[in-house]
């Protein structure tokens, strides 16, 4: 599915080359890699308050102080953040070793 993206970008570029229209920049690939560190980097503290606001929850339904419903809310919200998390793990994993396997 990706090299079928590619490759139609590519017979775009190629196509708009010889129409003599203007080609599309790519960003350098520091500039690209750096905005992609920052957005994981915010997108792990991000999961780690929401565990924070459950825990926090947790306690304060144990000492009587919050609603059940708000509890299993910030849980809920943990759990989605987490998962979501581990999913985006296993995506980059998977494409780390498909980059490993390919030929050059």
């Amino acid at each position: 599915m990706a090299s079928s993206n590619f490759a139609a970008g590519a017979y775009a570029a190629v196509q708009g080359l010889a129409s003599g229209r203007p080609v599309p920049k790519v960003q350098a690939a520091t500039e690209t890699g750096t905005d992609f560190m920052q957005f994981l980097g915010k997108t792990l503290e991000s999961v780690g308050d929401a565990g924070h606001r459950a825990d926090a929850q947790a306690v304060s339904a144990a000492s009587g102080k919050a609603n059940v419903v708000d509890v299993v809310t910030a849980v809920a919200e943990s759990e989605t953040a987490l998962q979501t998390m581990v999913a985006v793990r296993d995506r980059m994993i998977s494409a780390y070793e498909e980059i490993m396997r390919m030929q050059i």
